[in-house]
């Protein structure tokens, strides 16, 4: 199943996206998979969501696939839904964990970035590819995961972090073997469990309430510059030069993304 909903017995709601073969969303499953955090939050049982992915990488942000078949008309249709999927996790009442293993691109960056925690497997790896894709967006989440400067740098020229760099930022809570992820991610959403649901919904409407920046306003914004570059036939040329040289390349041995996660 695309994306899949299940609860455990101390109040966890699990999320899970499974889209062969690199998780790279079209439109509709991200307004899928902002629907399903959705719901699992207004679920009175609910006390915590974990956000994770089958497969060998988290996410490697939207269906470039689908742009390139739909044009223009896609574009707008995939960023809103990116913008809703990020909004779901960021206002979701109760604390969001998302537990991350292999690459985590483009979108996989703006939920991990707007999750309220990231456990990660020793082999979770965080880039945005937007400029080698023609498009922009998800630099706000990156914001929060990494130093700026170093946000800059990755935007720049595309280069990842490692999931042992993001938790020497104590950005990401914890980094296990990648057998051990979604045990490691259950507890710490059991531990929030655990704790008083009216206090712990509370505590994260006081966080988002004090945020120094809005990543909803602040996402928006840099995916007008998106438009921009289509419009204006770069985004277009770029994104058909990555599908030439992905068909070159034939079957790719590194999970580089079909996805650009705008």
């Amino acid at each position: 199943m695309e994306i899949s909903t299940g609860l455990h017995p101390d109040g966890t709601a699990e999320v899970t996206v499974d889209v062969p073969p690199v998780n790279a969303l079209g439109a509709a499953a991200w307004h899928r998979l902002a629907a399903s955090v959705r719901e699992a939050g207004r679920d009175p049982r609910v006390r915590a969501v974990l956000l994770r992915a089958e497969g060998r990488g988290f996410n490697a942000g939207v269906d470039i696939k689908e742009l390139r078949r739909e044009g223009h008309a896609a574009l707008v249709a995939v960023n809103r839904g990116c913008a809703d999927a990020f909004d779901a996790v960021y206002t979701c009442p109760v604390p969001v964990v998302a537990a991350v293993q292999g690459h985590c691109l483009g979108g996989g960056v703006g939920l991990a970035g707007n999750a309220d925690i990231v456990v990660a497997a020793e082999d979770a790896s965080f880039a945005l590819p937007e400029v080698d894709r023609g498009a922009l967006g998800a630099a706000t989440h990156l914001r929060r995961l990494v130093p700026d400067h170093l946000a800059r740098a990755m935007l720049y020229t595309c280069r990842p972090a490692t999931a042992a760099q993001l938790h020497a930022f104590g950005s990401v809570l914890e980094v296990v073997p990648p057998t051990e992820l979604r045990g490691a991610a259950l507890r710490a959403a059991g531990d929030i469990a655990a704790k008083d649901p009216e206090v712990i919904r509370r505590a994260k409407e006081s966080l988002n309430g004090t945020d120094p920046v809005d990543p909803r306003r602040s996402y928006r914004f840099e995916q007008g510059f998106t438009f921009e570059l289509a419009l204006n036939g770069t985004g277009d040329r770029l994104r058909e030069a990555f599908a030439g040289q992905s068909t070159r390349a034939g079957a790719r041995t590194a999970p580089d993304p079909s996805g650009e996660g705008t």
